[in-house]
C-alpha cells in the first residue's frame, strides 16, 4: 500500500482543500467588495501583505492539489487504456507545475522579493 494520497486521503484532502478555497473565495469577494476601485499600486501592496501572501500561497497550493486530486480520480475512471491514462498524468502533471510555478512567480514579485 503506498502512503501516496489515495482512498480517504485523497478523499480528505479534497474536501479540505475545497473548504479552504471557499473561505478563500468569499475573503476575496469581501476584499473587492469594500475596495472596488484600488488601482494596481494598491493591489500590489494589498497582496504584499505577509498574511495576504501567505493565505494567497495556501490558496494556490490547495488549489493544485484539488484539481490534481479530481482530474486523476476522472482518468483513473474513465480512461482505461494504461498508456493513454500514462499520457494523459504526464500533460496534466506538466500543465499543473507550470501554472503553480506562473502563481510562485506572481507571488514572489508581488512580495518585492
Amino acid at each position: 500500500m503506498s502512503a501516496g494520497l489515495s482512498g480517504l486521503r485523497a478523499w480528505l484532502a479534497q474536501r479540505l482543500s475545497a473548504v479552504y478555497l471557499g473561505l478563500y473565495f468569499i475573503f476575496a469577494v469581501l476584499a473587492i467588495a469594500v475596495h472596488p476601485h484600488l488601482s494596481y499600486e494598491e493591489w500590489r501592496s494589498w497582496l504584499a501583505n505577509p498574511w495576504v501572501l501567505l493565505a494567497t500561497g495556501i490558496f494556490m497550493v490547495a488549489l493544485l492539489m484539488h484539481a490534481w486530486i479530481g482530474v486523476r480520480d476522472i482518468l483513473l475512471d474513465y480512461v482505461h487504456p494504461l498508456w493513454l491514462r500514462v499520457s494523459a498524468y504526464g500533460l496534466v502533471v506538466m500543465f499543473l507545475l507550470a501554472c503553480g510555478l506562473w502563481a510562485a512567480k506572481i507571488l514572489l514579485q508581488a512580495s518585492g522579493l
